[in-house]
């Protein structure tokens, strides 16, 4: 965004604000923060004067405790954040590490134990299938052995069993109803 006279009057207004509420005095006002080499990517460094002395700066130290005090304030008032909003030597006030609600321990023990179990019905269900199959494909050939059919002209015939023989019935008849030759 635009970075303008408005700007640096709340950038002042601010760190007045921090060495206020850091020293528990209220005699730093917005004329005592001065802005110094204020370039066009808003970069710029900044003194803070004694307002009782009038000349002297306030030590860098105090500056820096009373911006680390309170820059989650100063970054909400610019709508920034630590890794937007840079001082230099100052460090950032980084949040404690979020912990999860859970231990990360128990989280991976979930993940691979459902692997494990996911594994198991696996194996569990395609030796189920593969037994019926082999029990499907040996009762196709038990049935194969014990009928087979041949076929001639596209139809179906039974085969003959040469052991037992076969009588036809057309010729099986009483021979008394034909004439003999």
């Amino acid at each position: 965004y635009a970075w303008d006279a408005n700007e640096e009057y709340l950038f002042k207004a601010m760190v007045a604000f921090a060495m206020r509420r850091y020293s528990s005095k209220s005699t730093t006002q917005i004329s005592n923060v001065l802005l110094c080499n204020v370039t066009d990517r808003v970069s710029f460094w900044f003194v803070v004067t004694d307002s009782s002395k009038n000349v002297t700066t306030v030590p860098g130290s105090e500056v820096e405790a009373a911006i680390r005090m309170n820059r989650n304030r100063i970054n909400n008032a610019f709508l920034l954040s630590d890794k937007t909003l840079q001082f230099l030597k100052i460090t950032s006030t980084l949040s404690p590490p979020v912990e999860p609600s859970t231990p990360v321990w128990l989280i991976v023990f979930g993940v691979v134990l459902c692997l494990i179990v996911a594994g198991i019905v696996f194996l569990i269900v395609s030796g189920i299938q593969k037994h019926k199959k082999k029990k499907e494909s040996t009762e196709r050939e038990n049935l194969e052995e014990k009928v087979e059919v041949t076929l001639e002209n596209g139809i179906p015939c039974e085969a003959l069993d040469l052991k037992a023989g076969h009588i036809n019935g057309v010729f099986a008849a009483d021979d008394d109803r034909f004439t003999s030759l």
